[in-house]
């Protein structure tokens, strides 16, 4: 169920961040990461790793707001 609603939400907003589709889900980023690790796996979806989400180098910007990923289809 929850597979189907990522692939929805990815679909509809195009790129989005571990932390929105958590949000979304109203699910931990941990949580929600593992179940976007068996789509791409799987290569449903497509995972994009930033450098840094405010524009520094200092990497201390949470994953969850740098990983972003999109629906490969």
């Amino acid at each position: 169920m929850m597979l189907a609603e990522i692939k929805c939400y990815l679909q509809q907003h195009g790129q989005l961040s571990l932390a929105q589709i958590a949000l979304h889900l109203d699910t931990p980023p941990d949580a929600v990461r593992g179940m976007l690790e068996m789509l791409l796996r799987k290569g449903r979806i497509r995972r994009q790793l930033l450098n840094s989400a405010c524009g520094s180098s200092c990497c201390k910007c949470d994953s969850a707001v740098t990983e972003l990923y999109e629906w490969a289809d």
